[in-house]
């Protein structure tokens, strides 16, 4: 299984973005996790199959209807273990 870490920037927070990834990844069979940052973005881990990796990134940079997705960044990441994929408190 291959591994991605995501960073996405723009209006982000307080509009639904982390539950519209946890539902996106988990409909794709997807692990990991999402969680907000304090400097307002949004950073997710995700994990599986290189086309469904594709996928999420470009859920990512299109988002929920009230957001505004601004910068998608990927870095190449390590598997952490997740059994599923679920929200993290704010780091």
């Amino acid at each position: 299984m291959a591994a991605i870490r995501l960073i996405v920037t723009g209006r982000v927070q307080g509009v639904g973005f982390r539950a519209f990834v946890e539902r996106q990844a988990l409909k794709r069979g997807l692990r990991g996790w999402v969680r907000n940052r304090r400097d307002g973005t949004v950073e997710a881990l995700i994990i599986g199959i290189d086309a469904a990796l594709g996928e999420m990134e470009e859920e990512c940079r299109r988002g929920p209807r009230l957001s505004r997705t601004d910068r998608v960044e990927r870095f190449l990441a390590e598997d952490d273990g997740s059994t599923d994929f679920r929200q993290l408190p704010t780091l």
